[in-house]
Order: C-alpha cells, then sequence, then structure tokens
C-alpha cells in the first residue's frame, strides 16, 4: 500500500480519470530551439509519462504569432502543424498519460517587435512597447483561442490548459495595473474578466463536452493593481461556469518582487492562496510553488488546500517522482533544489533547460539512462541543434 494514500486517488474530470494527483506542470523548455524538436519534446514528456505522471501539460504554444514569447516559440494555428503535435501525443499516450496543450498568449511580455496587449502600459521587465489590442483585435485573439484548441484536439491532445495567470495577455486584461480601457473589455470586474470568460465559453462551443479545459489562474498576483483574492474567486467561478474543469494555480507575476520559486521560498509557501481559492469555486484545483517531494504534496491535498499537485521543475529533476512515491521509494527522488541554474538561468540566456540534479533533462536523445556519463551517446544536441540565438552551449552542460 502506498505511504501517499490521498495523492494517488484517481481523479474524474470530464471523460478522463486521472490514476493519481500527480501532474506534470507546464514549463518553458525551448526544445523547439533545438535540433529534431518533435522528436525532443515527445522524448521528453514521455519519460515523465512512463514515470507516472497522471497528467502531462506541455510547455506554452501560441495561438497566432503576436502572441509567441519569442521569434521562434511555437504557434499552432494551422492544419500543417498538426503532423508536429501528433508526434508528441502519440508518444504520450504509448507512455500511459493523457497529455493537454498549453495555450499562451505572451501579450505585453513579448519578446518581438511588435508586442500587444490589453492596454499600451509597458512591463517594467520589458523594454518593448505594447500596441492595445482594437475590440476587433481582441475578438480575434479570442478565435485564435479556440481554433489553437480544436487544432489541439484534432491532433489527439486530451485536452487543453489555458494560461491565465502569471502576467501574460488573459492576466493583462483581468488586472487594472496592465487594463485601462474603457469599452466592454476594460473598467468593471465583469468586464476585465469578459476575456478569459469568453476563451473557456467558446472553446467549450467548438470542442464539445468531453474535451478537457484546464485554466491556469493566478491564486496570488502579488503585485500592485492586481486581482484581490475575493476578485480571483470570482474569476474562478466565472471560467468554471464557462465550461473549464480544473484550475490550476499560478503564484505571482513575472514582474513580481517577491520570490515565488528560489530556494530560500519554504516548501508550499502559497498554499494558504491555493486552499482560498479552492473554498471559493465548484471545480478542483491544483496547487503549485516548492512542492518538491511526496510528503508536502500529500500534507497538501490531506489537509484541504488542493484537489491535485502540478509539479514542473521536480519533474525536470526527477521523470520518475511519482512511480517512486507510489512505490514507497521517496528517498530516491532526484530531488529539485530550487536552483534555477540550469532551467530558469538557461532559458534567460536563450538556450534549452536542463537540470543541474539531471542532466538528462531535455536530453533524452543523446543520454540514454544506461550510460550516466554520456559515453558515446549522440553529440548531435551540441554538435547540430538549432540554437534560437546560434548560441552553442558551454562543454560543462554537454558533459554532465
Amino acid at each position: 500500500m502506498t505511504p501517499y494514500p490521498r495523492l494517488f486517488e484517481p481523479l474524474a474530470l470530464r471523460s478522463l480519470t486521472l490514476k493519481n494527483r500527480i501532474v506534470m506542470g507546464s514549463m518553458h523548455t525551448r526544445l523547439e530551439c533545438a535540433d529534431r524538436p518533435a522528436e525532443r519534446l515527445a522524448a521528453f514528456y514521455a519519460e515523465r509519462a512512463r514515470g507516472e505522471a497522471a497528467l502531462v501539460i506541455t510547455g506554452g504554444v501560441s495561438p497566432d504569432s503576436a502572441g509567441r514569447m519569442e521569434e521562434d516559440s511555437l504557434v499552432f494555428n494551422r492544419r500543417d502543424q498538426l503532423p508536429f503535435h501528433r508526434q508528441i501525443v502519440d508518444a504520450v499516450h504509448a507512455a500511459g498519460a493523457p497529455i493537454c496543450l498549453q495555450i499562451l498568449h505572451a501579450g505585453r511580455y513579448a519578446k518581438l517587435d511588435e508586442l500587444v496587449g490589453a492596454s499600451g502600459i509597458p512591463s517594467p521587465i520589458n523594454r518593448r512597447q505594447p500596441r492595445a489590442l482594437a475590440d476587433a483585435d481582441v475578438e480575434g485573439v479570442i478565435e485564435a483561442f479556440v481554433e489553437c484548441a480544436a487544432l489541439a484536439q484534432e491532433a489527439g491532445y486530451d485536452g487543453v490548459e489555458i494560461m491565465g495567470s502569471e502576467g501574460y495577455l488573459i492576466t493583462q486584461f483581468t488586472a487594472l495595473r496592465t487594463n485601462d480601457r474603457t469599452d466592454r473589455w476594460g473598467g468593471s470586474l465583469e468586464n476585465r474578466l469578459r476575456f478569459p470568460v469568453e476563451i473557456v465559453r467558446r472553446t467549450r462551443r467548438r470542442v464539445g463536452e468531453r474535451f478537457l479545459i484546464v485554466f491556469r489562474i493566478s491564486a496570488l498576483d502579488l503585485v500592485d493593481g492586481g486581482l484581490s483574492a475575493a476578485e480571483t474567486a470570482a474569476q474562478g467561478r466565472a471560467v468554471a461556469a464557462a465550461g473549464a474543469d480544473l484550475l490550476d494555480t499560478g503564484i505571482g507575476w513575472h514582474e513580481a518582487r517577491v520570490p515565488t520559486i528560489g530556494y530560500m521560498v519554504p516548501r508550499a509557501a502559497f498554499a494558504f492562496a491555493v486552499k482560498s481559492l479552492k473554498e471559493g469555486v465548484p471545480i478542483p484545483v491544483m496547487a503549485t510553488n516548492r512542492i518538491n517531494t511526496p510528503e508536502v504534496a500529500e500534507r497538501l491535498l490531506a489537509e484541504g488546500f488542493a484537489d491535485a499537485v502540478a509539479l514542473a521543475r521536480p519533474m525536470l529533476a526527477d521523470p520518475e517522482f511519482a512511480l517512486k512515491a507510489r512505490a514507497g521509494r521517496a528517498a530516491d527522488i532526484n530531488t529539485c533544489i530550487a536552483c534555477n541554474q540550469a532551467c530558469l538561468d538557461f532559458i534567460f540566456r536563450d538556450e534549452p533547460a536542463t537540470c543541474l540534479v539531471n542532466p538528462r533533462a531535455g536530453r533524452e536523445l543523446d543520454l540514454h539512462p544506461a550510460s550516466p556519463s554520456g559515453e558515446g551517446a549522440s553529440r548531435s544536441w551540441a554538435r547540430g541543434r538549432r540554437d534560437c540565438r546560434a548560441r552553442s552551449l558551454p562543454p560543462s552542460a554537454v558533459t554532465p
């Protein structure tokens, strides 16, 4: 019997029943910028599925070109892109898990020359000036989200996660900090919530009743002019009524000055905000941020803070997190130490992410489990990858 009974209870969601409460949360890897991107992403996600993650959520994919985080970020808005995604979906399904595509529009966070936002208010972490979306443009972005979800369904994904947290475009519409509009998309809370609600409502209408819709919501904004706890709960209820099945919580905008994921942040430090949201909405809620052991995850579920946990960096550090926890081998889990050195730091250097404590992460095609040193493995990662900024990984990052 597992020592973590709540963690390994099934969770029914729409037409899916998750085998446990451990979800691989979305994270930006930049593997799409390497050689053989679909093959690398498929191998990366499939390894976490084999490690018994109950659900895999991909990194963010933009619904249109203006929503990209950077020039070479993935966009999914055409049918000729279906084979790329089917390769990923088929690999994850073969490994035993369902998979959701995260749809993310960067808004004013985009590292593009021509970026858009709810308003023309620039971000303190991006020197670029956004263009405020006109009413017709807003309608176009909503339809782009819907079309992306429909394409994801056609590609075989089991659902989508709509990225509505951490300061990206949807968040920019909901908060007064970034929304000074005076039309139907601004002003009152109801108007500011119209954008995410319409995305979810129209997506549900397009994909039908069996397709899973996860909504990523900021449980705590940690910025002046962000949503209050009551307003966050109102947003959760609104998207649930529009057709969302599960709320995945984010903590803090990217421009927030409060640390949220560093090693100095106590484990599950923001669970209080997740619990507050859970108590105010009618659908299940997932907890995130600094949950790096099954003991912490079990406590959150047992004490009613959340219905599931979404683990990103812990799954980077050890793709077998769930498998080892179920088998009573928690001591064998390669624990994420929240150093952020080979994941976030590499991303900020325009390089694909890996992990300080698991150099195989992101290099599943190059470093094989039977050869921890990488001897004899393919060196295509360093030799032939298509880096988005034409930079090579330093030798110390290639050879563990």
